[in-house]
This record gives C-alpha cells, structure tokens and sequence, in this order.
C-alpha cells in the first residue's frame, strides 16, 4: 500500500454542552501507528485531502480554513478575510486543482485561486431562511457539475439546496420541490424549528457523477433523494428499500468508479447505530458495505482518490472510526485517542 493517512475533523459535542474534550485535525499513518493530535487549537468541522495532491490537507474550522502542505505534519491559518467564522465544507473544482471552495456558517462561499493559500468572500448567496433553529444556517457540501465549468450545488443545513452557474457569484435556490415532498405524511419532520419540513431542508451532503453528469444527488434527514433537472424537482430514490435506517449523513462517489456511490446511513443526528451502504449501479440498488457495529451515527465516509480498497466511517461518539483497506472483505477498529469530542469528518489520502 502506498503511503496514505487517515485524517479526522473533531468539534464540539452535540446536544452535551459544557464537557472537556479534544479537538481539532487528528492524523494516522494509514498502515497503522498511534494518532497525531496534529491542530489542537481550533475545532474542525471538515478536513479534506487534495484529489491530486495528497500532500495538500485542508481543515475546515471554527476559525477559517486551515492547510497542511506535508501530509498533515504541520498545519497553519490560510490568509483567511473572516477571523472566527465557522467553515463545514472545502471543495477542489474538479477542472482546475489551484481552484478551490469553502461553505460558512451563517450560509456564506468562499473561493480560493491558489490552491486554499488566499480566500476571498463572495456575494451573500441570498438564500431565504426556511427553518427557524438554533444554530446558524450552514453550506455543508458542494458538488460541481461534471461537464459544466462553474456550475456547482451546495447542501444547506437546514436550508435546502443552492445552485450557481457562475462560480459562486449568484446562487438559485433549488428547495421548493422538498418542501413539496415534506408535505407527504412520512417526510414530515420537525425536531427544533417551526416547521415540519425541516427534515427535507436538512442538507448534509450532495454529489455528482460523470456517469450521470445531470444528476445530483442529496442526503437530507429523510433519506437519498435526485434530481436531473437543476433542482426544479426531487425525487426520493427510496434508500429505505434496502436499509433499515434513512437518515443520511454522507453521500460520495467513488473516484476510481463513476457509478459506485457511497451512503452513510443512521437513525437520526444522534442515535446508536446505522451503516455504510455502496451501490454500484448509480444508487437503484444498496448493499451493506460496512461489517462492523457502530455506537453513534455515522458522519462520514473517506474514499482514497487513487486507492479503492481503503474506505472509513467515522462515528460521532467516542472517537468511533473503522477502516478496510482490502476492499470491505475485513475491517479494523482505529479508534481517536480517549476523551475526543465527536466526529464531523474522515478523510484519506
């Protein structure tokens, strides 16, 4: 195996206010050895390898983005215009590697022209708020479209979907058919807010493929859902077919296979259990990929770019994260050292 790490992003607890704990970046030889508590000063709410640089790292934090240029050795602040905003997503333009994006919390877009050096804020999307919660809206995942330079979509939590044609410039909002949806009697949800369409609005993670490049798919609180037409209209793709749970965390391409997806899937935002799902046939069917029982839901999936044996998840509590590295045949366990906050994200490379 070529040389690889493991990286997971560590914020705040959720719903458990006010106990100690670490957090930050931690780093792990993929091959085995301890974890390197490698950005203790900040919470990480992403972290993310460059496709086509593994020596680039990047963290989204509750100050900024920060960027390791060593495999995750040695991290700092990139100059970073807004000090103390809260950054959830990162994401390289799959055309140009120096092209860059981070999504804020409240809702905003950065983009960065250097490779994540330098960032500049752009235009307030202008997004209407949907969902009155307790925390601030936030962009916690872009997608860009496979063929089309500058088009790009961007999962709100808990907003819905937001959609630019101009490299972030100006957005369109593509919410109005899941709030349509929401109106079914099993797509109903609300938990904190005043509406029951909150948990079609509760966005966590959207993805394209080349294999389907008009397609665009979602992991919202209520389970997978697509659309092929820029977001006038949604549809669900029925993950609950083949899995017990719904709740969708994660959702990713393979980079070495456009019609493989992966899908974290659980109960709720804090809940016990749930798994690992891979379809290979563009998400019309789902498989357990995952061969281990996790004690909090899943957060997240790590694909390696150049490497499609190695896949983790990362469970929210207790420093939760399995790996395989021989393709889902046998995982391991590779928990964070005791007394970390909860997993936000995993990351490999």
């Amino acid at each position: 195996m070529a040389q690889s790490h493991v990286y997971a992003g560590v914020a705040g607890y959720f719903g458990r206010q006010g106990q100690e704990g670490l957090v930050g970046v931690f780093r792990r030889d993929a091959a085995g050895g301890e974890w390197e508590h490698s950005v203790k000063d900040v919470e990480a709410h992403t972290v993310m390898v460059h496709p086509r640089d593994a020596g680039q790292v990047l963290a989204g934090t509750t100050d900024g983005v920060w960027r390791s240029t060593d495999r995750g050795a040695h991290w700092h602040r990139t100059n970073f215009p807004d000090k103390g905003m809260q950054i959830w997503s990162i994401m390289v333009d799959p055309t140009d590697p120096k092209l860059l994006y981070a999504g804020g919390s409240p809702v905003s877009v950065y983009r960065s022209e250097d490779g994540g050096e330098s960032w500049k804020r752009m235009p307030d999307p202008g997004m209407p708020d949907r969902a009155k919660m307790p925390f601030a809206c936030r962009v916690m995942r872009f997608a860009a479209h496979p063929r089309h330079a500058n088009e790009l979509y961007a999962a709100l939590e808990v907003n819905g979907v937001m959609h630019s044609t101009d490299g972030g410039e100006s957005w369109k909002d593509c919410s109005e058919d899941l709030i349509r949806l929401a109106q079914t009697p099993h797509l109903k949800s609300r938990i904190v807010s005043d509406t029951e369409n909150e948990g079609m609005l509760d966005g966590h993670a959207i993805c394209t493929t080349s294999a389907d490049p008009d397609a665009v798919i979602l992991a919202v609180r209520m389970g997978l859902f697509r659309t092929k037409d820029e977001g006038q209209s949604w549809e669900d793709m029925q993950v609950g077919r083949f899995s017990p749970t719904t709740y969708g965390r994660d959702v990713k391409v393979s980079p070495q296979d456009p019609k493989t997806l992966y899908a974290a899937l659980s109960v709720a935002a804090s809940s016990k259990g749930g798994g690992l799902y891979r379809s290979q046939d563009l998400g019309k069917t789902w498989q357990r990929f995952d061969k281990v029982q996790v004690h909090g839901t899943i957060m997240s999936g790590a694909l390696h770019s150049d490497d499609p044996a190695q896949v983790y998840l990362g469970a929210r509590y207790e420093g939760e994260i399995y790996g395989t590295q021989d393709g889902g045949a046998t995982w391991q366990a590779m928990p964070l050292p005791a007394g970390v906050k909860d997993i936000y994200s995993l990351a490999c490379g």
